[in-house]
């Protein structure tokens, strides 16, 4: 049993333009540290493409139609707001991005892998059931919970998030989805303003944990300790997503908590804990936030490496 990386050529062709911080430097970077001989084990499948009934169950139509008709020709960009930019070949790295995260959940589901990890973009965790915004048009890990659901009769999908801001459309999409949890950690009063710890969902639970700007390793980590893994064990999941955000490192310059690259292998090892007790090691991470190029590269070196078993 191994880890299998799925990724595609066209996300680094979503070109948002100058001096953007969600760049195709960024999954260059990625791919470049796990080219490195120690992940020669690593799995390696192009991602496909998602479906529109799949994408449907996460979003409503209006919005997936709306961000391909948007989506501009050849040499020009379309603004869906001001952080939020589509080329020409965006809407097809959207799909690959979403479709990645579906078949790792079918690799994992049907026991074909251990455990998977998208390297891909654009990211997804801001992207509510009916809009696109910060940096992200389709709710990847929402999309690859629900299908976990759907398609594979998992009864209690969780998604964690420890991307630096609060993945509010993961949090609006599975609200009243039944048989859903969300976890996420995040640097309080920061975009998009959302996950206030009384923010307790509906049908579906949600549990966030706002950090003070400035927060380093040892806050992070009780407030896993102390809150997340506790209330994840509870909960007994028996499929796993990670939202796997690197911005949370002290080099990043999109927020101000201070994690160390060895806090995010320490967290996806305490997942993998909880994955391994309760459902079956089945564990699927996405790539979401980080903009440091060197601090994300060796972030998800690190993250990777704990989903190997390294």
């Amino acid at each position: 049993m191994s880890t299998l990386l799925f990724t595609h050529p066209i996300c680094l062709r979503h070109d948002t333009g100058e001096y953007h911080p969600e760049c195709a430097d960024r999954l260059k970077a990625v791919l470049a540290v796990l080219e490195g001989e120690e992940f020669s084990l690593l799995l390696r499948e192009e991602a496909p493409i998602a479906t529109r009934e799949q994408l449907l169950r996460a979003h409503l139509a209006e919005h997936v139609d709306h961000v391909f008709s948007v989506v501009p020709p050849p040499g020009e960009q379309y603004h869906i707001d001001p952080d939020t930019v589509l080329s020409s070949q965006s809407g097809d790295a959207a799909l690959r991005s979403a479709g990645a995260v579906i078949a790792a959940v079918d690799a994992v589901a049907t026991g074909q892998v251990r455990n998977a990890f998208c390297a891909v973009r654009p990211p997804g965790h801001h992207a509510e059931r009916d809009a696109a915004m910060g940096f992200c048009l389709f709710n990847n890990a929402a999309i690859g919970a629900l299908h976990a659901r759907d398609a594979h009769g998992c009864q209690r999908v969780a998604i964690i998030d420890f991307d630096v801001h609060h993945g509010n459309g993961t949090q609006h999409i599975l609200w009243d989805e039944p048989g859903m949890f969300y976890a996420s950690t995040h640097q309080e009063n920061a975009y998009p303003n959302t996950g206030l710890a009384e923010e307790k969902g509906g049908a579906g639970r949600m549990l966030n944990v706002p950090l003070p700007a400035g927060s380093g390793s040892d806050m992070f980590r009780q407030a896993f300790d102390d809150v997340i893994l506790p209330k994840l064990r509870d909960f007994q999941p028996d499929f796993l997503l990670i939202s796997a955000g690197f911005d949370a490192h002290a080099a990043d310059p999109m927020a101000h908590l201070r994690l160390k690259t060895s806090d995010f292998r320490w967290a996806t090892e305490r997942l993998l804990d909880v994955a391994r007790d309760t459902a079956r090691n089945r564990v699927v991470s996405v790539l979401e936030g980080g903009y440091d190029i060197n601090a994300l590269a060796a972030s998800v070196a690190e993250h990777v490496r704990a989903l190997m078993g390294m």
